[in-house]
């Protein structure tokens, strides 16, 4: 019975929704496949190898597909708590508009295809980091941390942090120190990320049965694990420039904003338990994909005066 709620499967019978073009684009939650999409792109320009535009535009688009898929499978998935929560009520799969079946079958598809593709096109090294990255989010995240463990998002954040690695073996067929480094901060940019939204959306939550950290430790020690991560985001942010992968002026760059980072977290900290409005979680949360972007960017921006020797940087 489980199996027929999940996937739409009925009496024998599969029904077809009327499901427009844009749903099945929201199933593939677009605004974190950008940022996988910009994060893998990065770790590829940054490998410093001469790649054939064919090889690298196909590359990118069979990991943005492949992100999508993961969304689609989390979404097909999640459909039950998905509904409940008011941030995720109106996805398509919660609002009828996808049937569940509909979204597996897309999801499953999505994934076949996205590492066929990066195999054949890239290499297979890549490939297969892209599998793994899909089964990680929809399997061991989706289907077991989120539900079990309030250290969901630290664990699970694996997933996200993944596409630097898997542009860099599309590029070079290797994994590099480098691209060791960008998940790092990506791994350890996650908790704080995503706990502030926790922290303003706890009811949510709560009301779904999902064991975020403020639910299951409490308001304070989520402020203050929040601030550990962030101060060890800010540490990383510049390792690229200590281990001589990036320039002075990139180390700058993200120095500054691994400390408006800590000022934010530091703000949150301080945050007064009775404050329901939660302004400075808020503030953290927008800080926190500003800060993702620009550090990213700044690596993207290093790596391409590297590559024309401009000097001065």
């Amino acid at each position: 019975m489980a199996i027929v709620e999940k996937t739409g499967f009925e009496d024998g019978a599969f029904r077809v929704s009327e499901a427009q073009a844009g749903d099945y684009v929201e199933l593939l939650k677009p605004r974190v496949m950008s940022l996988v999409v910009f994060t893998a792109f990065v770790g590829l320009v940054t490998a410093q190898t001469s790649v054939n535009p064919f090889i690298a535009i196909f590359s990118i688009l069979a990991i943005a597909v492949g992100a999508g898929a993961s969304g689609a499978l989390n979404m097909w998935y999640d459909a039950d708590i998905d509904a409940i929560m008011t941030r995720t009520a109106t996805r398509p799969v919660p609002s009828g508009r996808v049937l569940p079946g509909e979204a597996l079958i897309f999801g499953l598809f999505l994934s076949a295809f996205s590492v066929m593709t990066l195999g054949l096109v890239a290499n297979w090294l890549a490939a297969s980091l892209l599998a793994f990255t899909i089964f990680f989010y929809a399997v061991i995240y989706t289907m077991w941390l989120k539900r079990w463990t309030p250290q969901n998002i630290v664990i699970g954040g694996a997933a996200g942090a993944f596409p630097p690695i898997i542009g860099w073996a599309a590029a070079t067929g290797q994994i590099g120190l480098e691209s060791v480094i960008q998940f790092l901060i990506i791994f350890l940019w996650t908790p704080p990320h995503f706990w502030a939204l926790a922290l303003f959306k706890s009811a949510d939550y709560g009301r779904a049965g999902v064991p975020m950290l403020p639910n299951v430790a409490g308001e304070a020690s989520t402020k203050r694990q929040i601030f550990a991560y962030t101060l060890l985001v800010a540490v990383v942010g510049v390792l690229p420039t200590v281990l001589g992968h990036a320039s002075l002026g990139y180390g700058i760059v993200a120095g500054a904003l691994g400390i408006g980072f800590v000022w934010y977290a530091w703000k949150v900290l301080a945050m007064p338990e009775i404050d329901r409005v939660m302004r400075p979680a808020k503030a953290l949360f927008g800080y926190s994909l500003l800060y993702l972007f620009a550090v990213f960017a700044a690596l993207l921006v290093d790596s391409v005066i590297a590559r024309v020797g401009i000097a001065g940087w």
